[in-house]
């Protein structure tokens, strides 16, 4: 039974594939709740010094940082993360196909778009689709270094400051839950002013030991902890959207074979009651 064979062949070949797809579902379970622990040990920091900013920003400051300046918008750049590796589901073309509809908007509007990369996967797709590409990273790593990632927040820290660009934005993926991971913008440049209750008030501050030198550093390092923030917030929904993807995957490979186990034993049926028939005619021949 020629056909019987095939089918068996199939059936195993799914089979290896779904113990494939289940080991790979779990090493993504076991890496999320690591890659969720650095996401939760960052956020706190994060979330202070974007505080801290803003109400600077909201300050009648004795240095006002040129990262605080406002400008007319001609050119934007965005700050892309993504991830190294695949087979997370749609992670990665929806945080792509977000951005390059933003980038048809300002284009439409006159502005120019630089961009600076990091992960492989938004680095294959603008050598295809082109782009101002003007930095790009990768190889960040499942427990990502700020020193790994300073080369190309500095490039674009540079152009804003050389007036190259007027407006840094950071496009990630912003985990939800594990079932959720939503692309989102985040402008990091020009530093935004609060608005919490108190909008519309200003504050003034005692520098020590330096107003210029205290500012500088600490724009800088928000900066740097707002990209490194997005970087371990995206390496926690890339596990999540893989181990998704992979139990789907392990689930759709269990239907295909239950189809193909109904297909063999319906051909296995009609095989065995060919050969009954072939052999009741015979008999009756004689």
């Amino acid at each position: 039974m020629a056909v019987g064979r095939e089918i068996k062949k199939k059936i195993g070949s799914v089979e290896n594939t779904q113990k494939v797809t289940n080991a790979m579902q779990m090493v993504a379970a076991s890496k999320m709740r690591r890659t969720q622990d650095q996401m939760n040990e960052a956020r706190p920091y994060a979330h202070r010094i974007r505080d801290v900013i803003a109400h600077l920003a909201n300050a009648n400051p004795e240095y006002k940082h040129v990262f605080m300046q406002t400008r007319a918008i001609k050119r934007v750049g965005y700050i892309v993360v993504t991830s190294d590796k695949g087979q997370c589901g749609g992670l990665n073309a929806n945080l792509l196909r977000t951005l390059v509809r933003q980038m048809h908007e300002q284009q439409t509007n006159g502005i120019d778009v630089d961009l600076s990369l990091i992960g492989k996967k938004a680095a294959a797709f603008f050598r295809s689709v082109g782009g101002n590409v003007v930095a790009a990273i990768s190889e960040v790593g499942e427990t990502p270094e700020l020193e790994t990632l300073l080369g190309g927040v500095k490039v674009m820290l540079d152009a804003f400051e050389d007036g190259q660009i007027d407006r840094l934005d950071i496009l990630s993926n912003e985990f939800v839950n594990t079932m959720t991971q939503s692309p989102t913008f985040n402008q990091l440049l020009p530093l935004e002013p609060s608005d919490d209750d108190s909008k519309g008030r200003t504050w003034d501050y005692l520098y020590e030991p330096d107003a210029r030198e205290l500012v500088e550093g600490l724009v800088r390092r928000y900066v740097e902890s707002q990209v490194y923030q997005a970087v371990v917030e995206n390496g926690a929904c890339e596990q999540a959207a893989r181990m998704i993807a992979m139990k789907n995957a392990t689930e759709n490979a269990e239907k295909v074979i239950d189809e193909l186990n109904l297909i063999y034993n319906n051909a296995r049926q009609a095989a065995i009651t060919q050969e009954i028939a072939e052999i009741v005619g015979g008999a009756a021949a004689v």
